[in-house]
């Protein structure tokens, strides 16, 4: 099965639909500069009524270990994304502290940026690479070298895939990479923080054609 993630959900709409199309996750932007970024409380609203079966990811960017706490606590998110440039020291506390999974996001630019992968190894539950963006931290809509993302299965880590993921690629990005999972957010938007309801479900389609 091909493991979708949709993430920069705002509304209960979108996040339904993403869990009725088959997404094993759906992420919620927790950074204030996002312009995807959503409330706690309205996130916390969406997810008491999704299913059980669909994963809940709350995206941090260099947030205080207690504010991560406290957000995890009152919204019900059952997996945690480290999006900044928190080290392995910080990944831990929160492993720790909080009890749920921890995905780290690495932002790409070239192959010397996977060398920090290891260090991750045995703390976080998976590794996610994106485009790397100067002033964004995930959402750029642009796309990395996917020989990158190749050569990263070789640390023998589950490895997420985003950035310039859209319904005409995610074909060929899976069959190409065939990574733990995919993670699209800007592809499928009609504009940021709205899903395009008919891109979510040719988004869908396409995976379903894969299996």
């Amino acid at each position: 099965m091909v493991k979708i993630k949709i993430c920069g959900i705002t509304t209960l709409e979108d996040a339904s639909l993403a869990a009725q199309l088959g997404a094993w996750a759906v992420g919620f932007i927790f950074y204030k500069k996002s312009p995807r970024y959503i409330e706690p409380d309205k996130a916390k609203l969406i997810i008491k009524e999704l299913p059980d079966n669909i994963e809940k990811i709350g995206v941090f960017v260099d947030l205080p270990l207690d504010e991560i706490q406290d957000i995890a606590l009152k919204t019900g998110i059952t997996q945690i994304q480290l999006h900044g440039n928190e080290s392995k020291d910080f990944c831990t506390e929160v492993v720790n502290k909080i009890n749920l999974p921890v995905i780290k996001a690495i932002r790409i630019k070239d192959f010397t940026d996977l060398s920090s992968i290891p260090e991750y190894k045995n703390i976080v539950s998976a590794i996610l690479l994106d485009s790397y963006s100067k002033n964004l931290f995930g959402g750029t809509g642009e796309s990395f070298n996917w020989g990158i993302a190749k050569k990263a299965k070789t640390y023998n880590m589950p490895i997420i895939i985003a950035g310039g993921i859209n319904p005409d690629n995610v074909a060929n990005v899976y069959t190409e990479i065939q990574p733990y999972a995919l993670d699209i957010s800007s592809g499928i938007e009609e504009y940021k923080g709205i899903k395009d309801h008919n891109k979510l479900k040719k988004l869908f389609s396409a995976v379903n054609s894969i299996l």
